[in-house]
């Protein structure tokens, strides 16, 4: 079948694993993501694969294939930097797509298969991505070596031209990329000292930032295939409920609707364009099974999880004696319970797929996936075909924080059984609509925080006595991690400490959303600790300072957030700021925010100060951009955002109207130092998010005197 609004560029890869460094060439898949920076005709003849991750092209185009997916999260020009820093390109040849999906070759080296997750697209490729374009360069000199007849170490590498000064030799990459392909690669080859580093730590735009704002960019949206089926479901709304009956008699009447049929999902309604299949969802009748479903309302789960708190919980941490400091005389004691909403992840492009099977019985699919593996061997399942006759291409994705990331792809078994039951004789769409994400679950758990805390009488936090009640995101019975990290690991010097968790299980789909257990610890401890040391008469930085001796560098994020801030300067009237600190994902951000009162009682943050440290800076340009990006999303959370099920469980928010987005207008200034470091690079993708919510939380108390307890900020909150 043919594909229309998509460029399809030939795709090399090599089989194996590492490297894969001289071994066969396995095969080549039918179609691929659009070329970035570049059109794909403008590369003469084809490419040569050097290894598995380098192909350079006749013209000396350098084509790095990306492990990892492009969201906007930037490894697309993170990955192609690490290449054409040790290939030594100019980076007017470098161009990047989506490599193919292949748990073994393109393993995430942090989680064991092709996956992206957890701000470690840098981390995980940092070493393996510049070893790749140091071999590559390896190839290719030795091939110009051999043709020249000259030693291979009198040539030099620069700005894509190799050179031989003695004998006046000079050519691109292109000229040897075939000969270098044939050459045995040396088994190891030697990286440069970061003080030659040309390309590493400059700002560079990212290279799909063009064909984004042009209209070029293709996502799973853009792909149309020729007598192609658009596809919806009717899915129930509440949780675990399953469809008893159905009625597609006046379905089948809207005009373009050619087919009805359930699955084990729900009802799926076939037609030949988006309208007729949405209007022609709408017109069904179903009686749902509510038997096995969730049918406790948001606030009945907030009333289950705080008698929860009563039980034996898991026991995270439990350092000191948490009982004597907390009873101890002479002490001064303070408690709160702090409740966390569900969240949705509420990406711009809402889940897709494009699915179509060719004579052979094989499949492409076309999505945004954030774990093809995952999603080829869910699509062989579902269509019982060959895993080998699978093949997913990897799209431009509008956004995730976390969505596409889920456990044995349940979205991509909907849209196999979709595709299947359609006979899948012609290609199917498979979409979900705004609504059916937000309405979908997988969302960020509810979680209730109590506790308690204690202050000596010269001003020392000396007992801390914190319990968690929420879903364990990897459906654990023992403790879950992911609920706890953040508290139990707390980097404060307090003497007693006790962390335990509670992980009831509750008919509700849960995931991680951006900076997962974080997203909630982080503004327990930073609202609370905050509160502390305002009890104890201590300055928020000053006291953070004086429990952090013993972790460099969170001290070193706070006190340069403090510097660029003029942290203890005069405030405008009518204004205050809150400050936090939190390490997520091995990176440290501190961040302050400068708050008032808004016409409508709501905070208003004017701006925001942040100081980050994540190792080596790949590209400045892009740390402050995530920088950014995770103030707004935070922000927007923990101001407006909650999905709330109603007395029956049915979800009550649909869209963008009543789960907002942070708006244009209400996005504060940002201003972001990023501390030089020589450690490896860590993620960035999350890290910013966790502490704006505690740092407008704090600014917030110190205008209004009202500690926040219940988020979102628009739930209880208002002045």
């Amino acid at each position: 079948m043919g594909i229309q609004n998509i460029r399809p560029t030939r795709r090399s890869f090599l089989a194996g694993s590492g490297l894969v460094i001289g071994v066969a060439l396995a095969g080549k898949s039918r179609a691929a993501s659009a070329l970035i920076q570049g059109d794909p005709a403008d590369v003469e003849g084809p490419a040569s694969p050097l290894n598995a991750f380098v192909r350079v092209s006749p013209d000396g185009t350098v084509t790095v294939l990306s492990k990892h997916i492009e969201f906007g999260q930037g490894p697309y020009t993170g990955l192609t930097t690490l290449v054409a820093e040790e290939i030594d390109a100019d980076w007017s040849q470098m161009r990047v797509e989506a490599a193919p999906a292949n748990d073994e070759l393109y393993a995430n080296l942090a989680f064991g298969l092709q996956g992206t997750g957890g701000s470690t697209a840098i981390a995980n490729s940092y070493e393996q991505m510049r070893r790749a374009g140091a071999t590559a360069k390896a190839m290719l000199v030795a091939a110009a070596a051999e043709a020249w007849g000259v030693p291979a170490g009198e040539i030099t590498v620069s700005k894509g031209r190799i050179r031989h000064e003695a004998s006046g030799n000079e050519a691109g990459f292109g000229e040897f990329a075939e000969k270098a392909a044939q050459m045995d690669p040396p088994s190891d080859v030697p990286l440069k000292d970061p003080k030659d580093f040309v390309l590493i730590g400059k700002d560079r735009p990212k290279l799909d930032t063009p064909e984004k704002t042009n209209g070029k960019a293709v996502f799973t949206l853009d792909v149309l295939a020729e007598d192609m089926l658009i596809a919806v479901v009717a899915h129930p709304h509440h949780f675990g409920a399953t469809v008893k009956s159905f009625d597609d008699t006046e379905t089948r009447k809207v005009p373009g609707v050619v087919d009805v049929q359930q699955i084990p999902q729900g009802v799926a309604v076939y037609a030949e364009n988006t309208f007729a299949a949405l209007k022609g969802r709408a017109a069904l009748e179903i009686e749902w099974d509510l038997s096995k479903a969730e049918t406790r309302s948001s606030e009945e789960i907030y009333d289950d999880y705080r008698a929860e708190t009563s039980n034996p919980g898991l026991e995270a941490a439990n350092n000191g004696d948490v009982e004597a400091a907390l009873s101890s005389e002479g002490i001064t004691s303070l408690d709160t319970e702090i409740v966390f909403p569900f969240l949705a992840h509420a990406p711009m492009e809402p889940l897709d797929a494009v699915l179509i099977r060719a004579e052979d019985g094989s499949i492409d699919c076309y999505n945004g996936a954030q774990f093809p593996g995952q999603d080829k061997a869910a699509i062989a399942d579902v269509c019982g075909v060959d895993p080998q006759k699978v093949r997913v291409n990897t799209q431009l994705a509008g956004g995730s924080f976390g969505r596409r990331a889920q456990f044995g792809s349940p979205y991509m078994r909907e849209a196999a059984a979709v595709f299947k039951a359609s006979g899948m004789n012609r290609p199917v769409k498979h979409m979900w609509t705004r609504e059916d994400d937000i309405r979908g679950g997988f969302y960020r758990p509810i979680y209730v925080h109590s506790i308690k805390g204690a202050i000596d009488g010269d001003g020392n936090i000396t007992g801390w006595d914190h319990k968690i009640v929420g879903q364990s995101i990897m459906n654990k019975d023992e403790l879950d991690e992911t609920s706890v990290e953040g508290t139990s690991d707390m980097p404060y010097a307090i003497p007693n400490l006790r962390v335990y968790s509670h992980q009831p299980k509750i008919g509700v789909p849960v995931l991680w959303w951006r900076s997962v257990g974080h997203t909630h610890t982080a503004f327990a401890v930073e609202t609370f600790l905050d509160r502390l040391l305002e009890q104890a008469g201590k300055d928020p930085v000053e006291g953070r300072l004086a429990l952090l001796e013993g972790s460099p560098r969170h001290v070193g994020v706070l006190k340069k957030v403090a510097e660029i801030a003029d942290w203890g300067s005069p405030v405008p009237e009518g204004r205050q700021r809150g400050v936090a600190v939190h390490k997520s994902f091995d990176t440290y951000v501190a961040e302050i925010a400068e708050v008032s009162i808004g016409d409508d009682g709501m905070p208003k943050v004017h701006k925001v100060w942040c100081a980050v440290d994540c190792g080596v800076a790949v590209n400045p340009n892009i740390i402050k951009a995530q920088m950014e990006g995770g103030i707004g999303y935070g922000l927007g959370a923990i101001l407006y955002d909650s999905v709330d099920l109603d007395r029956g469980g049915a979800v009550v928010q649909s869209n963008f109207h009543d789960y907002r987005s942070l708006r244009i207008n209400e996005m504060p200034e940002v201003e972001v130092a990023i501390i030089e470091s020589s450690e490896a690079p860590t993620g960035v993708g999350e890290p910013g998010t966790p502490p704006i919510g505690p740092a407008v939380a704090n600014a917030w108390r110190r205008l209004t005197g009202q500690p926040v307890q219940r988020l979102p900020l628009s739930r209880g909150a208002v002045a």
